[in-house]
């Protein structure tokens, strides 16, 4: 995991990656930590360790939790949709 070294987050507060509660206050951080992720050259390793490790809090690969269970349940029905294609 040595892409975190690289990672721009490293130098803005870890707390504003992990927002708390449903308010707007939780969306308007969270729209915050997106921005970061979004200028950082490592954000797809970010994410995709993320996702392979299940990470169930936070922004992560500029995606919040909730956009990267979706994201992970796409891929599995892409997956499942390969494997009957390739059966069939």
């Amino acid at each position: 995991m040595t892409w975190h070294r690289q990672a721009t987050c490293l130098s803005a507060d870890p707390e504003l990656f992990f927002p708390n509660g449903g308010t707007g206050d939780h969306a308007r951080q969270a729209a915050v930590a997106k921005r970061v992720c979004m200028s950082c050259p490592v954000r797809v390793a970010c994410l995709e360790f993320a996702l392979e490790s299940r990470q169930d809090f936070g922004v992560w690969g500029g995606l919040t939790e909730e956009e990267r269970r979706s994201l992970r349940r796409s891929r599995q029905r892409k997956a499942r949709r390969l494997a009957a294609a390739r059966s069939a």
